[in-house]
């Protein structure tokens, strides 16, 4: 079905590459090649694969984004502004013109059914002029709006009926799938419904007997027969929300699937042994206290509680410690690296830009300065004879702790006995590069960090393998940031508490998305703008600019001027996201917010709160706005907990665009949706994790986990 603007489809599917045509019929009559299907010829089954639909499991897994009860069809001429209706008539007219706007060309439809007729309008879509004509029976989906010229429909979705009246007048329910390529909506129903014919009534189950039983789950061959040809008395408004026994058995199995991979996965490093076993006492304890500045939060009493018990085990630690802005994640971290030091192991900190790094070896090399610990700093930027003299102090395991960036998983570097594993704001590092840092060591602990808070759904899929800790509190004496929404006409009210600020002595931030004007985007150039707001708006106080473009020396230079209270503003893109820390700014101007996620709105608000004084974010936006953009500065303005605008931003985004990078790990799932469906992850995981840890792993289940999980749900190694 050609589409328009539908959100509430599951999840597409990536694509994947197609199998070589195997040399017979597989036993699994699931795993068969769509190849085989009648109709199928090499074009159709290279637009199915493309859509990653290679065997009949794929076809039948990939859910319609839409039923219709063909019984309840509207009649146009009881069709009301706003509502959302399908309609079944006939082409009556059709048309292409072209406006006095350049480029804008528009076709419209006309369709009826007898009792009345409507218009339906597509805008720069000129090839709909050889797919709808007159005289078809024709299937409209969409909003019904109204202008000076009456009721229409702009831009829905359609399905030509073709010459088979049974899929037109049927009193029945019918799934709707997604075009592709050439293969049609209704090309695509008839290959459902081919390929359930062609199954027999008892096909394989990986779901074990008992787990069915228990969840009261409908068998497998039913499933897939509902979930596409409902039964006439199903509950549409069920259906359409993915809530009926069919379609939640099938999204139940391919979660538990999933977390049953990790599961495995888990266990399996669980039995691996760490060559030495830390050890906590005295001594150790008397070490730890002597380098903290402060009393810990009940929250990081907790944390770390959770880490050293688990850095005491035989088996090495996987932990992913989560912590809001602010949250002190870096002094349990440092706390935990002092008991891997004091039992002769080393420690690598690494971290996703040059500035955080260098930011974490000065605070850290402060904190451990009356110690016995030498801590060095290796970065991309290292001058080559520091780098060749560090690289053997490592070797040599003089040197107890280094901080770093992506030089750390160099395959030069050598360690003499790496133990602990730190890896700041994880998520910003790929796969391979945090396994290359963790196979440095014989069987590290490692510990990852984010201050990007996860919701609880994305947890169980990016890290189910791992435990987690959360630090749900802030040091004391913090105090809230007030956050503002303003548009950009009140630019002069912002620039007047910008002052006010900086002549109470404080600092301000001004953050745009750019570092040159964009020729595509009506956006504020951080360059331009620094030179304009230093000569024409504060021209009594020190204005910086910094950005990723600059070099590492030049960076460092703004910011430690920042951060000694020479500069009073700093004009920024968001390198200063993560990480940078000056207490005495209060100030945190973004420019452009409409055009920011909000996680990364939530963090570039951390930048300020960290002193004693109120501090204050302000959102500037442009109009025109989306009604999504409107929606992610609200929920900024309404909260500054971190893990309930995480939540907000998974269900405006999606997982697959939650870090903005596939490299998070979020699985390829074919019916599941992690925001839709988080009840029945959680179960999944529940049951996955007692499966394995009790052995009873069936045979059938043990091959899919080493022969078919990793290519199922899109990678191979997480965490």
């Amino acid at each position: 079905m050609a589409r328009a603007g539908h959100t509430g489809a599951p999840p597409t599917i990536t694509p994947r590459r197609a199998p070589a045509r195997p040399t017979r019929i597989p036993d699994d009559p699931l795993l068969l090649p769509l190849q085989f299907l009648k109709g199928v010829g090499p074009r159709k089954a290279a637009d199915l694969a493309k859509a990653g639909l290679v065997t009949v499991e794929d076809l039948l897994y990939r859910f319609p984004f839409r039923y219709e009860d063909r019984s309840r069809m509207q009649p146009i001429a009881g069709l009301r502004p706003g509502m959302r209706v399908a309609v079944l008539g006939e082409i009556k007219s059709a048309a292409l013109t072209t406006t006095w706007r350049k480029h804008m060309r528009i076709f419209n439809a006309v369709v009826g059914d007898g009792g009345g007729a409507i218009r339906c309008t597509w805008f720069n879509q000129p090839f709909l002029a050889d797919v709808i004509v007159p005289h078809q029976q024709v299937v409209i989906f969409g909003e019904v709006k109204l202008d000076s010229t009456g009721l229409h429909f702009q831009g829905p979705e359609f399905e030509l009926l073709g010459d088979d009246p049974e899929m037109a007048y049927a009193g029945r329910v019918l799934p709707f799938y997604e075009r592709t390529g050439t293969v049609t909506p209704n090309m695509q129903r008839k290959l459902v419904r081919q390929a359930l014919d062609g199954l027999p009534a008892d096909i394989p189950d990986l779901l074990p007997s008992v787990l069915r039983e228990s969840r009261g789950l409908v068998g497998r061959r039913q499933a897939l027969e509902e979930a596409h040809f409902p039964p006439a008395d199903v509950d549409l408004a069920a259906l359409n929300a993915y809530r009926t026994p069919a379609q939640q058995r099938l999204i139940f199995e391919e979660f538990f699937l999933f977390q049953v991979g990790h599961a495995v996965r888990r266990h399996t490093t669980a039995a691996e042994l760490k060559p030495v076993v830390p050890r906590v006492d005295d001594r150790i304890r008397a070490s730890a206290a002597g380098i903290l500045p402060f009393r810990l939060t009940p929250g990081q009493k907790v944390a770390l509680r959770e880490i050293v018990e688990d850095m005491q085990r035989p088996q090495p630690m996987h932990r992913l410690l989560q912590g809001d802005v602010g949250a002190g994640k870096t002094i349990v971290a440092l706390l935990a690296a002092v008991v891997a030091m004091e039992n002769g192991l080393q420690v690598a900190f690494m971290a996703p830009t040059e500035i955080l790094a260098g930011q974490h070896y000065q605070n850290i090399a402060r904190l451990l300065a009356s110690s016995r610990f030498r801590v060095d700093l290796l970065t991309g930027s290292t001058p080559a004879l520091e780098k060749h003299a560090i690289h053997a102090s490592l070797e040599r395991g003089s040197t107890h702790l280094v901080v770093g960036t992506h030089a750390l998983v160099q395959e030069k570097l050598a360690f003499h006995q790496l133990g602990l594993v730190v890896i700041d704001e994880q998520h910003r590092f790929g796969v391979a590069q945090r396994a290359a840092l963790r196979a440095k060591g014989l069987r590290p602990d490692v510990l990852l960090m984010t201050a990007t808070p996860i919701p609880r759904t994305l947890a169980l899929t990016d890290y189910s393998e791992l435990d987690v800790s959360k630090i749900p509190d802030l040091p004391p004496n913090r105090q809230p940031i007030r956050t503002i929404v303003k548009p950009e006409s009140r630019r002069d009210e912002v620039y007047a508490h910008i002052r006010a600020q900086l002549d109470a002595g404080r600092q301000a931030y001004i953050i745009y998305p750019l570092v040159e004007e964009s020729e595509k985007l009506d956006l504020k150039s951080a360059t331009e703008m620094a030179d304009h707001l230093q000569a024409e708006i504060f021209p009594a106080y020190k204005v910086a600019l910094l950005h990723g473009r600059m070099k590492q020396d030049a960076k460092e230079r703004v910011m430690h001027a920042f951060a000694s209270g020479q500069l009073q503003i700093l004009v920024s893109t968001t390198v200063v996201e993560v990480g940078v820390d000056v207490p005495n700014a209060t100030v945190m101007v973004v420019e452009h917010a409409e055009r920011f996620g909000l996680s990364q709105l939530h963090q570039l608000r951390g930048r300020v709160g960290r002193g004693q004084w109120e501090s204050s974010c302000i959102l500037l936006y442009q109009a025109p706005w989306s009604d999504e953009a409107r929606e992610r500065l609200k929920a900024m303005a309404d909260t500054s907990d971190g893990f309930v605008i995480a939540q907000r931003d998974l269900e405006l985004r999606g997982p697959g665009d939650f870090f903005g990078t596939r490299q998070s790990g979020a699985p390829m799932l074919r019916t599941g949706d992690l925001v839709r469906d988080a009840e029945l992850m959680e179960a999944a995981h529940r049951e996955a994790r007692r499966l394995v840890d009790h052995g009873q792993l069936t045979p059938a289940l043990t091959h899919f986990v080493t022969s078919r999980w990793p290519a199922q749900f899109g990678f191979s190694e997480i965490g």
